[in-house]
């Protein structure tokens, strides 16, 4: 007999091999990655391609062909119906500025008023752009949350003003004009009224909160506040009971 027995088999250690990550699942994770950085902005590029390739084929034909740079070009200039724009609304501008460009404005402005059903699309348009481009305006500058359409259901709204006129007036509370948008098109949605005690308003910015309402809730902005300001706003939903804290009902 051998002065060195063997071991038997059953006593050696067992040695646990790592898993191995299959070639396929690395590749797919890769191809979900390359997905998710390039789908942006393709489709991003592909929808602002399109809006300049519309506004292009809209306004390069109406330039005479002395003054068009296509004509003498083999090549189609990307672009060039925009820039036409752009500068055509910098001299409209720059026109209506002085004394001639008033009295022209006042006199297509008293035409239009004569004109039963275009005076009130025009002067509906007109307020509406005066809103969002004039800088003092508070249209769209904050995102809010309200009870909607039942006490305990929570819709994300923006607001747009302050309630004036005959609504104010019928009124006992401070009601402000509240734009509630559709999910994915936030561009269509609801005009409503409601008192400014019963909203909440929140920290994220318009972009966040049409972000928000344009994924359906995916992608959700963090909350920026800090410790201090995270305080509860709106109590849990029982019945009849007050839902928003600071509101008197």
């Amino acid at each position: 007999m051998n002065s060195q027995e063997k071991k038997p088999e059953s006593e050696e250690p067992l040695q646990i091999k790592p898993p191995k990550i299959g070639v396929v699942r690395h590749l797919r994770g890769y191809f979900f990655a390359g997905v998710l950085i390039t789908a942006p902005l393709g489709i991003t590029f592909y929808l602002a391609w399109l809006f300049i390739n519309w506004v292009d084929d809209t306004i390069t034909p109406l330039l005479p062909p002395a003054y068009n740079p296509e004509t003498y070009l083999p090549f189609g200039v990307p672009g060039l119906g925009l820039l036409i724009v752009c500068i055509v609304m910098t001299l409209i501008g720059a026109l209506t500025a002085g004394m001639l460009g008033r009295f022209w404005v006042r006199t297509s402005e008293r035409i239009l008023s004569r004109m039963p059903v275009i005076r009130s699309l025009y002067s509906a348009l007109k307020q509406i752009f005066e809103t969002v481009f004039s800088k003092q305006s508070d249209a769209f500058r904050e995102v809010v949350l309200f009870e909607y359409p039942r006490r305990g259901s929570w819709a994300l709204g923006f607001i747009t003003g302050k309630t004036e006129g005959e609504i104010q007036s019928s009124t006992e509370d401070e009601i402000v004009n509240v734009f509630l948008p559709t999910t994915p098109n936030p561009t269509s949605g609801y005009l409503l009224f409601l008192p400014r005690r019963e909203l909440v308003v929140l920290s994220m910015t318009v972009e966040e909160g049409i972000k928000m309402v344009i994924s359906g809730g995916i992608v959700t902005p963090p909350d920026s506040r800090s410790p201090e300001e995270r305080v509860v706003k709106v109590a849990a939903s029982n019945g009849d009971t007050k839902t928003i804290l600071n509101a008197d009902n």
